[in-house]
């Protein structure tokens, strides 16, 4: 990737705890904050599910069913989002949301174009059993950033199964965003598969997990060589 370059701001946060409202309010304050704040950013990533204002995919008592949460891709969502994206003159993957699909619910990942575009979605193809009941996605899926490079995206639990960044990897990808939620103790275990990941593929790999009380944070920026250059 000589002479090119892509600044990406990788939020470790946590929405507001059962509203998906006040959350994408606050995630709209905090991109336009980064934008006056960094000259030449260019991407604005989130983690897993953030939009979706969980406090735990292990205890979801009190919180409202995926089905209840899920929204239209495209939609009113992603609208909004663009419309924040061509605003801020940002490229935005804004974490995942609760899709409404065939059959159920999917845990689908958006990617908004400094135009506005939704430029590509990618639906989750190892969801996290058994607590998350939720559709598979069927595809892996890359985008370009005209001059800079190609990009894939995985979901989480995508990251234990070798075939998703193997296919990123054919499709060409040089980098990948994988988006999580992850507040258990295997995050230790995580984190060796990033680098795994990042080695074995030779690719860059920007790892967002959540912050408390949503997840236990230990986000990673892995070079193609597995080492850790941020966490």
């Amino acid at each position: 990737m000589s002479g090119r370059s892509l600044f990406v701001a990788a939020l470790q946060t946590a929405g507001i705890p059962g509203d998906p409202a006040a959350t994408l309010e606050q995630f709209e304050r905090h991109v336009r904050a980064l934008r006056s704040t960094f000259d030449g950013l260019q991407l604005v990533l989130t983690p897993e599910l953030h939009l979706m204002a969980l406090t735990s995919l292990l205890n979801a008592d009190g919180l409202p069913a995926e089905g209840q949460l899920a929204v239209d891709i495209p939609g009113e969502l992603t609208e909004r989002l663009g419309a924040l994206a061509r605003e801020t003159e940002l490229w935005l993957i804004p974490g995942t949301v609760y899709e409404r699909v065939d059959g159920g619910v999917a845990n689908t990942a958006v990617v908004l174009s400094p135009a506005g575009d939704l430029v590509t979605s990618y639906r989750k193809c190892f969801p996290w059993e058994p607590y998350e009941k939720l559709v598979y996605g069927t595809q892996t899926v890359c985008f370009d950033i005209p001059e800079v490079g190609r990009f894939g995206i995985a979901i989480c639990h995508d990251g234990a199964f070798p075939e998703v960044f193997r296919s990123l990897a054919w499709q060409g990808a040089e980098a990948v965003f994988q988006l999580t939620l992850t507040e258990t103790s295997d995050r230790e275990a995580e984190t060796v598969i990033v680098r795994a990941n990042a080695i074995v593929n030779q690719v860059a790999v920007f790892n967002v997990n959540a912050a408390a009380p949503v997840g236990n944070g230990r986000s990673l920026v892995v070079d193609p060589e597995g080492a850790v250059r941020y966490e």
